[in-house]
C-alpha cells in the first residue's frame, strides 16, 4: 500500500528500524486491505447550458433530480447535437471514490453494483469500465437487462452544477447478490444516500444488508449524502439511518445545512458528532473541516496557533487521531479546518468529483490504519483504537490536496497519483 500523503522519511511505512516489529509477510499477503462500495452505476455526462435550459427541461439549479429515460434521451441528442457535451466518464459518487482510492493507494477496492448484461464496444457500460481503475474488482457485480443508467451535469457560466439522472439498471442490485465474507473483511463500507432514494427500489435493501453485516463485523460504514434535495425533505430518515449505522458522514455545507438545519459548516460538523463517530465538510473555495472523536487520554494539543470561530479554540486537539465514541473512556470531540491547497487551481472549469477525491484521501488513510496494524501489531501506535493512520490535522492536508488534484486535471477521477516531488509545495506543509 502506498503510504496516506507525504510525511519526513523517518515516518514512512512499513518500518524496518531496530528496535521495531518487524512484519510477518506470510500474514500480511493473507491479510486484505480493500474498500468495498455500493454504487448506483452511471456514465457521467457533462456538458456546458445556460439557466433557461435547465428551466425548459424542469430542473432546478444546484440539485440532483431524476429524469424519465425518455427525456433524459432527448436532452441527451439535443446537447449532442448542439455541441455543448464536454466529456463523458465512468461516474457515480461511490464509483469515483472506489477508483481514487485504488489510484491513490495502489490497493485493490471492490464495486457492487449492477451493470448491463450486455456490452458492446462503445456503448455505456464499456466506457465505465474502460474509466475505471483496473485497481478496482467489478467481478462482484450483478448482471441486469436494463441499459446503463446516465447522469447528465449540466454546468452553467457560474460553474454551478445540476445533474439529471436516467436510472437505467443503477437500481437493480438485489440484496443476494451482496457478497458478506466481501463486506466483513474490508477496511470500509462506502454507500451514498443516492441508494436510499427510493425505499422501493432492490438497491435500498441490498444497502440496508450490507450495513446489517458491517455493523457485526465493526467494519466502518462511510456514507456520503450526495445532494441536499434528497437530505432535506427526509431529514429525520437519514439522521436515523446514520445514527444506526455510519462511522463516518461526508457531506458539503449544503447537505450538512440539510441534515443539520445548521449553516455554520463547524456546528453542523458538531451537530454531526451526535450521530457518527467522524465528519468530513467540504465547503468549496473556503476548504474543508473534519470533526471526530478521540479519548481524553490519547488527546494531543496542537502545535498550530489555536483558532477560534463558532467554537472557541476549536482546533485545540487537532494532532489527534479520531476513535470510535464508543471506544473512548472520557469522549473528546475534535476539530480542525483547512483552507484550499495553494488557493485551488488557477482555473476551475467546474468542481465535479472534489469532495469524493477528499474522502478518497480519508478512506486511504482509514486502510493504512488497518495496514499498519496487520504489518505491526505491536506498535505502540496500534495500543490504542483509532479509526485512522494519521491525526486529524494531517488527514486534512492529505484530503485537501487530492481535491486540488481533482479539480487541477477536471475530471471526478483521478488520472495518476499524487506526484512524488512538488517543487511549489514547501516541506512544511506535511509536518506534524
Amino acid at each position: 500500500m502506498k503510504f496516506p500523503g507525504k510525511r519526513k522519511s523517518e515516518h514512512y511505512f512499513p518500518v524496518n528500524e531496530k528496535g521495531r516489529e518487524s512484519a510477518d509477510p506470510e500474514h500480511v499477503e493473507t491479510e486484505p486491505f480493500y474498500l468495498v462500495g455500493i454504487d448506483q452505476l452511471l456514465v457521467d455526462i457533462e456538458c456546458s447550458v445556460k439557466p433557461d435550459c435547465l428551466a425548459r427541461w424542469g430542473l432546478k439549479k444546484g440539485e440532483s433530480q431524476i429524469l424519465e429515460d425518455k427525456a433524459a434521451e432527448e436532452i441527451y441528442r439535443e446537447l449532442k447535437t448542439g455541441g455543448r457535451i464536454t466529456g463523458e466518464f465512468a461516474g457515480g459518487s461511490v464509483g469515483n471514490t472506489l477508483h481514487n482510492y485504488s489510484v491513490l493507494s495502489d490497493e485493490r477496492s471492490v464495486a457492487l453494483g449492477a451493470i448491463t448484461r450486455n456490452i458492446t464496444l462503445g456503448d455505456y457500460a464499456f466506457k465505465y469500465i474502460r474509466n475505471t481503475s483496473s485497481k478496482v474488482d467489478l467481478a462482484y457485480l450483478q448482471p441486469s437487462d436494463n441499459p446503463m443508467g446516465r447522469a447528465i451535469c449540466f454546468v452553467t457560466p457560474d460553474r454551478d452544477r445540476t445533474f439529471g439522472i436516467s436510472k437505467g439498471c443503477m437500481n437493480d442490485l438485489a440484496p443476494e447478490s451482496i457478497p458478506a465474507p466481501v463486506v466483513e473483511k474490508a477496511s470500509a463500507l462506502l454507500i451514498s444516500a443516492y441508494l436510499l432514494r427510493d425505499e422501493g427500489a432492490p438497491i435500498f435493501r441490498s444497502t440496508v444488508k450490507a450495513c446489517e453485516i458491517a455493523l457485526k463485523a465493526r467494519v466502518p460504514v462511510v456514507m456520503t449524502l450526495g445532494t441536499a434535495s434528497l437530505i432535506e425533505p427526509k431529514r429525520a430518515f437519514f439522521r436515523d439511518f446514520i445514527a444506526r449505522y455510519a462511522t463516518c458522514v461526508a457531506m458539503n455545507d449544503q447537505e450538512a445545512l440539510a441534515l443539520t438545519g445548521i449553516k455554520d459548516p463547524l456546528l453542523a460538523a458538531d451537530d454531526a458528532l451526535a450521530l457518527a463517530d467522524l465528519a468530513l465538510l467540504t465547503v468549496g473555495e473556503h476548504g474543508l473541516y473534519l470533526a471526530g472523536w478521540v479519548d481524553e487520554a490519547h488527546a494531543r494539543k496542537t502545535t498550530y496557533p489555536l483558532h477560534t470561530k463558532s467554537i472557541a479554540d476549536y482546533n485545540m486537539h487537532e494532532f489527534s487521531r479520531p476513535m470510535r465514541r464508543e471506544d473512548c473512556a472520557k469522549p473528546l470531540k475534535i476539530y480542525t479546518h483547512i483552507n484550499p491547497f495553494l488557493g485551488g487551481p488557477r482555473i476551475i472549469r467546474n468542481t465535479n468529483g472534489a469532495g469524493d477525491g477528499a474522502l478518497a484521501a480519508l478512506l486511504h488513510d482509514m486502510a493504512a490504519r488497518k495496514y499498519h496494524q496487520a504489518k505491526l501489531p505491536k506498535s505502540t501506535k496500534n495500543l490504542v483504537s483509532s479509526l485512522t493512520y494519521s491525526s486529524l490535522s494531517q488527514i486534512s492536508k492529505y484530503a485537501n490536496r487530492v481535491s486540488y488534484e481533482v479539480l487541477a486535471q477536471n475530471s471526478p477521477r483521478l488520472t495518476r497519483g499524487l506526484p512524488e516531488r512538488e517543487d511549489s509545495l514547501q516541506e512544511a506543509y506535511w509536518d506534524a
